[in-house]
């Protein structure tokens, strides 16, 4: 063969090769060893404590129930029985003892990204009520006429 396609070719190679050379010290050797599973084999076991030492950020619903029982108990009754508090009030991992960590989000845009409708049929949202943000009271928030803990009784 000609020198032209023979360098190209090594080089092609030589890089290959040291690709795997540089894999086997940089993979950790617990990689790929935990089994077969979702993650195709590409799971370190070691990974398990290092996401334990990560700190939770969300308590759940059931924490926020103890002393917010007023609105637990109506949004437990609503449409919004399936919802968690922390999805729409965002992490409380510092509340309640600093509840300024723990900011009431009264903002349309909050509602609307699971509220406003698609334009598709297909839509997985199923039965999910939805608006046209453009045409349905687009200055006015959600909450001075919904209750969001309450979504099917309008505020008066």
């Amino acid at each position: 063969m000609k020198n032209h396609v023979l360098r190209p070719l090594w080089v092609a190679l030589g890089v290959v090769g040291l690709v795997l050379l540089l894999r086997q010290f940089m993979v950790p050797d617990d990689f790929g060893v935990h089994g077969r599973n979702f993650t195709y084999g590409f799971h370190r076991l070691s990974n398990i404590e290092e996401w334990r030492a990560v700190p939770v950020k969300y308590r759940g619903k059931a924490e926020c129930g103890q002393c917010h029982e007023d609105e637990a108990s109506a949004a437990g009754t609503s449409l919004h029985r399936n919802i968690q508090c922390e999805n729409c009030h965002g992490p409380a991992l510092a509340h309640p003892d600093s509840p300024a960590a723990l900011p009431i989000n009264r903002s349309r845009e909050l509602c609307l990204r699971c509220h406003a409708r698609l334009p598709y049929p297909t839509s997985l949202r199923g039965t999910l009520k939805g608006i046209d943000p453009i045409t349905h009271y687009p200055e006015a928030l959600c909450s001075e006429c919904h209750n969001p803990h309450k979504p099917e009784v309008e505020v008066s």
